[in-house]
């Protein structure tokens, strides 16, 4: 097991998510039940930007249930371990950014330079949304026992989760 620095795990939580270009979403629908998903996603400073169409589940429940979960995860065929396979898991909310404005156009202009040719034709089509995702919390998952809660402004305050280790249930073991 490498034992990384806590100043270096930002670093190698950045590159792991700069390695992607499309991340799983969990969003909540108009009856509270969950919804999972995948989008093209581009960064910038502290914001995550998706580009997602109004016939996806997850662009009306963005709009009415603004929190959510996204989920970065090693290829399986990558993973040294499937039980230990590299992810990172962030909790933030997503704010629609209006058509045709300024942040939009700067946004877009960024989406299809980094996302290419499909990205930049589908800027066109009026049902599609795009969304910031501001990001409040993340957990990065190395691989057994380096698990890390990243926090704070840009993520940068990094803590350990060796709290309680393995085999111990923060659960109640008490018979109902």
């Amino acid at each position: 097991m490498e034992n990384l620095p806590l100043q270096s795990v930002y670093q190698d939580f950045d590159r792991f998510l700069s390695a992607h270009r499309t991340v799983t979403l969990a969003t909540l629908n108009a009856q509270g039940q969950a919804d999972a998903s995948y989008a093209p996603y581009i960064r910038q400073g502290e914001h995550i930007y998706i580009y997602i169409s109004e016939l996806a589940k997850h662009t009306a429940n963005l709009l009415h249930h603004p929190k959510l979960s996204l989920l970065f995860i090693e290829d399986e065929s990558k993973a040294q371990n499937i039980f230990a396979r590299k992810r990172a898991t962030l909790r933030g909310h997503a704010t629609a950014i209006a058509r045709e404005t300024e942040k939009w156009h700067q946004i877009m202009d960024l989406y299809g330079e980094t996302l290419g040719e499909t990205a930049q034709n589908l800027r066109q089509l009026a049902d599609f949304h795009l969304f910031e995702i501001t990001i409040e919390q993340a957990n990065f998952v190395r691989g057994f026992a380096q698990a890390y809660e990243l926090s704070g402004q840009d993520l940068r305050q990094v803590r350990h989760m060796n709290d309680r280790g393995h085999g111990q249930s923060t659960r109640d073991t008490q018979p109902a």
